[in-house]
């Protein structure tokens, strides 16, 4: 398979396989946040709501983008990606899925709503960390502007779900004449079909947002397993023409030229020399190549490197700093050179169609099982309170915005957090902080707080630990 011999072909069935699973298990684990709502207020049976949740999982998945999945590759150093030492591959990518399984299966265990965004990102981080440790990897390190968005945006969102959810439930409980919705649902009574559509739609829009954003973890995943075990295949999009590509820097090269170097500080002068090394390095490699299967050696992954520095170095050119001199080049040229550099991300930055719907099924059938024990968290121990209408709507309603809105700008948000915490805040916002069954949420709040510097050592010293062996 894919030139591999046995044993990395078994390798490489193996990782596939445990992606597949680390899926499965952000399925079941996860599926509590869609389907929690409308089987607390018999708005659907259980059996029909997770089939539903799944459904909708999978659609998140196949048809969501992959922005939040390339912003997962993306975290790790690209230098471990395109390591030709086949024991940093395994090691990496043994250590990441095992530290992500162990912390999911142990969390959903004990019906903690624990983050699989948090388990998965603070294994990449604690690989990208231990692999700057290794000798002759110092310069190494982790793309630590994009480990600042997503820390951003895993620390504010379940702050913003909280408030808003409590902000709607009190803007209802203001404006809504019909206190129906704040009742607590009859014992196995279906509520009013206007009531009932509303919390079916919600958990659909929590389903498919979920998928959109928790389900590309995955192809990530899958994207990381398949460029560091099989870079040559991976690291660049073969469906696409590679004299496509050659054209882009050509352009890009166009676009540079007419840069004013004496405007630039002496880093970006250096940056901008350097870029236009690399697209010399590209355009020699590209020259004549029809498919990118011709590229011989470690042609694929300097290529990769080369696109991957390009596009962050012009980031950094154009992001005018307080107290520099304004970078002098032609409105139309500048416009070029990032058209160019977008175009070119497009191979690098791709996943194949079968890596989308391998996952989109893994995450799909995890849906439909296992979903009880969080269930019986979010629905009744966050809050001292049944459920009502108006709570569930509200929290899911917040909880699909965040998420999709986080999909659309490539970060990885907790499902599990903002769901949980905007539950947490319509609890608040009917009967004040005394309505919180605070034993529950402080196991959720130290779950939050200690899933990622356990994930990240447990990762961290497996990566090691599994290197000595290799």
């Amino acid at each position: 398979m894919f030139g591999l011999d046995a044993g990395l072909t078994t390798v490489l069935i193996i990782c596939i396989l445990a992606a597949c699973i680390f899926e499965f298990i952000n399925g079941f684990h996860d599926t509590a946040n869609a389907v929690a709502t409308v089987i607390y207020t018999n708005s659907l049976k259980p059996s029909v709501a997770v089939v539903w949740s799944g459904i909708w999982n999978f659609i998140g998945v196949y048809f969501g983008g992959i922005a939040v999945a390339m912003g997962i590759v993306n975290l790790l150093p690209t230098a471990i990606l395109i390591d030709q030492s086949i024991s940093h591959s395994v090691s990496m990518i043994l250590s990441l899925i095992l530290t992500a399984i162990l912390w999911n299966v142990g969390t959903w265990y004990f019906g903690i709503p624990c983050s699989s965004s948090h388990t998965l990102l603070g294994s990449i981080f604690g690989v990208g960390i231990a692999y700057g440790l290794l000798p002759d990897t110092a310069a190494v390190a982790l793309n630590w502007s994009k480990v600042k968005d997503v820390g951003i945006a895993l620390l504010i969102s379940p702050v913003f779900g909280f408030g808003m959810t409590m902000a709607l439930v009190l803007l209802l409980k203001k404006n809504v004449k019909n206190k129906v919705i704040f009742n607590e649902p009859g014992k196995k009574k279906a509520p009013p079909l206007w009531i009932r559509s509303i919390l079916v739609l919600t958990c659909t829009s929590v389903s498919y947002a979920h998928g959109s954003n928790d389900g590309q973890k995955g192809v990530g995943l899958m994207m990381i397993i398949l460029i560091g075990l099989i870079p040559a295949h991976f690291a660049l999009n073969h469906a696409k023409d590679p004299q496509e590509l050659l054209s882009h820097v050509n352009k890009i090269e166009i676009g540079i030229s007419a840069v004013d170097y004496k405007a630039l500080n002496t880093e970006n002068k250096s940056s901008l020399i350097i870029i236009g090394e690399k697209v010399d390095d590209i355009q020699a490699s590209l020259l004549n190549v029809k498919s990118f299967t011709e590229l011989k050696n470690n042609q694929p992954f300097e290529i990769r490197k080369d696109l991957i520095f390009i596009s962050k170095e012009m980031s950094k050119i154009f992001a005018h700093q307080p107290g520099e001199p304004k970078l002098k080049i032609a409105p139309e040229n500048k416009a070029l050179i990032e058209k160019e550099v977008k175009k070119a991300k497009a191979f690098t930055e791709y996943a194949p169609w079968w890596v989308i719907f391998v996952i989109s099924i893994s995450l799909g059938i995890g849906t439909m099982v296992g979903w009880k024990r969080i269930v019986v968290t979010i629905g009744e121990k966050i809050g001292k309170e049944h459920l009502s209408y108006a709570q569930g709507a509200s929290a899911e309603l917040v909880a699909a915005s965040t998420i999709g809105v986080s999909s659309l700008l490539g970060l990885p948000v907790s499902t599990t957090h903002v769901l949980s915490s905007g539950v947490a805040g319509s609890m608040v916002a009917t009967n004040g902080l005394k309505n919180l069954r605070m034993k529950t949420v402080k196991s959720i709040l130290i779950a939050w707080l200690i899933t990622l510097p356990v994930t990240i050592i447990v990762s961290g010293g497996l990566f090691l630990l599994i290197r000595l062996f290799l």
